[in-house]
């Protein structure tokens, strides 16, 4: 059996607003599997469990770049809130987007190594860092060339999407753009959202239900339900329109005589944990380590 450290507590609760005892709990359950904690106590408390999950664990950009039929959206990070203001990270982020449209780099090594201003981008980057004295990096790009339509929309600077599509005028184009930015589909319909995502909301569900103590056909039936339910949440056809909740995504084009082929959306930090400091936890994980020494 793993020790289930006061600082371990910390860290699952500041994942998942969980009641400290329940985080416990959840812990000595999992025998110490921080992932396994996270999902019983989605399984127990619902959906609370999970917000943590869209917190920005990282600061940094989105930047996009469109020419005609070419496009590039990117993101570019730092280490505070503060450097995102600064002209010349703002710089940086824009001249690598644009950089990624005309260019198409294999990968972001590519695309460090391309020519700017004499030096290479990583170079250009790297003089940047020794002026601010912050590090920064540049993450992920995505990059269109299309005979189709492409329009893109940044919220601030932290959440960037570039939506292609045809058959209808800009503003149709922007408005699901705006959409993507709101509600944050995870692909364009039911049938392409990834198995691993599937997989993991019917392992809680199933968890769930079977708490209920209903037969194992009803079980099933209710697995079933909430994947479908799932599925239509987190495709963007599916979804109520933003500007019009009595419609789907896909009413609204087909009532505009549009279709998307495929969008993109970054949001700054997704998926990157970064280090938080919590002294209170460090003082209980000492004390506890005291007492059992």
């Amino acid at each position: 059996m793993a020790a289930i450290t006061a600082a371990m507590v910390g860290e699952l609760r500041a994942k998942t607003d969980a009641p400290m005892m329940e985080c416990k709990k959840a812990l000595t359950e999992a025998d110490g599997d921080m992932g396994r904690a996270e999902e019983i106590l989605r399984v127990k408390l619902g959906n609370k469990a999970s917000k943590a999950a869209s917190r920005i664990a990282a600061e940094g950009v989105v930047a996009a770049y469109l020419s005609g039929g070419v496009g590039a959206l990117v993101e570019v990070n730092c280490e505070t809130d503060f450097v995102t203001k600064n002209d010349d990270f703002i710089g940086l982020a824009n001249t690598t987007a644009k950089l990624v449209a005309e260019k198409n780099p294999a990968d972001v090594a590519a695309l460090s190594a391309l020519p700017l201003e004499g030096k290479t981008l990583d170079e250009v980057r790297a003089a940047l860092v020794g002026k601010i004295g912050e590090n920064m990096s540049i993450r992920r790009f995505k990059r269109y060339e299309t005979g189709a339509k492409l329009v893109s929309y940044l919220h601030g600077t932290r959440i960037g999407v570039i939506v292609e599509y045809e058959g209808a005028d800009e503003q149709v184009g922007k408005d699901v753009a705006m959409h993507i930015a709101a509600m944050k589909p995870v692909a364009l319909s039911s049938a392409d959202v990834p198995a691993d995502l599937i997989e993991k909301e019917r392992s809680i569900a199933e968890q769930k239900a079977a708490e209920s103590g209903k037969p194992a056909d009803i079980v099933a039936k209710m697995v079933d339900g909430t994947i479908q339910k799932y599925l239509k949440e987190v495709s963007l056809l599916n979804q109520p329109f933003v500007k019009n909740d009595k419609q789907t995504v896909e009413q609204m084009l087909k009532a505009a005589n549009a279709s998307v082929k495929s969008f993109t959306m970054y949001v700054v930090g997704e998926g990157i944990e970064k280090k938080q400091d919590d002294f209170a936890a460090e003082v209980a994980a000492q004390v506890a380590a005291a007492r059992q020494a």
